[in-house]
């Protein structure tokens, strides 16, 4: 399959009682579908998905899959075993996703042989699931780096389509690239990075900033598609410090804040997260006022 352009790390409507917010869900959906995005991520960390059980995020899958023509949908099934990764990839497919995401297993990171288990689990992963499998590489979350070494090795099943890079160096992107060859798909997963990134050899980028506003992630793979580097750099600033206020700031909160005042819902966040206090949202209140739309 072929990942390239700018994706949206989709955000999760959830009510008042901390239910899933369906409507809401086809709300938001209907209105990325208008703009250029390549596709959707549900239920990644974004979308609060360590926060959503397996039955939700296959419900988020088949609103998201309603409609859709176009968009490549891609649900995150990260989890420490092959087997309920396996499971939850079948029922994807079902549902309409096109392929997976999984973030490297983690919790046994502290025996002898761990630096073998993730490279096993994906490929075993890959060997079970009926679409392609997607690598998340994001030890800002995980503890594990997969090195560009063992991507590139990966790179050479057949159902592995790609590499999220998430938190890792742009250099990174440039080393996966000369050793996995021009077909295997690296897609940038930070903000603050995305115009390098490109540059590097990514094919694209998966970003939470995407949700709140699709339209400026976009400006910046046109400017990238057309060679307009003046642009592309001009964008990335514009993106820059709103990117951080609603990731490593403000997180899913901030995140959901900012689509509120975009014309999409964001509504609270799942609990232990809290919701913005009043001096937050003034912060991302101003940092959005000239990304509107």
């Amino acid at each position: 399959m072929k990942l390239q352009g700018m994706f949206a790390l989709a955000a999760t409507p959830f009510d008042h009682t901390g239910a899933l917010y369906r409507a809401k869900v086809l709300h938001n959906f209907a209105k990325w579908r208008r703009t250029s995005l390549a596709g959707f991520i549900v239920g990644a960390v974004a979308g609060e998905g360590p926060l959503i059980d397996d039955a939700e995020k296959l419900e988020l899958v088949t609103l998201a899959a309603r409609d859709n023509t176009t968009a490549t949908l891609i649900g995150d099934i990260s989890s420490e075993g092959v087997h309920q990764a396996a499971l939850l990839a079948r029922a994807m497919h079902k549902a309409g996703a096109h392929a997976v995401l999984s973030r490297a297993p983690h919790e046994y990171r502290y025996l002898p042989n761990a630096e073998d288990l993730p490279p096993l689990y994906f490929r075993a992963l890959a060997d079970q699931s009926p679409i392609p499998v997607i690598i998340h590489n994001a030890p800002v979350m995980t503890g594990v780096d997969l090195p560009a070494s063992t991507i590139a090795a990966l790179a050479a099943h057949p159902n592995i389509a790609g590499v999220l890079e998430t938190g890792t160096p742009v250099q990174r992107i440039r080393e996966i690239r000369e050793l996995a060859g021009k077909d295997f798909a690296v897609l940038a997963g930070t903000e603050g990075q995305v115009w390098e990134s490109l540059r590097a050899g990514a094919s694209g980028a998966a970003l939470a900033f995407a949700s709140a506003a699709p339209y400026a992630t976009i400006a910046i793979w046109e400017a990238f598609r057309t060679r307009e580097e003046e642009a592309g750099i001009d964008w990335q600033g514009r993106i820059a410090h709103p990117a951080i206020l609603v990731t490593e700031v403000h997180g899913a909160a901030g995140l959901k804040h900012a689509m509120d005042l975009n014309g999409y819902y964001g509504g609270p966040p799942r609990l232990p997260l809290c919701p913005l206090s009043a001096d937050g949202k003034q912060e991302v209140e101003e940092a959005f006022r000239d990304l509107k739309g």
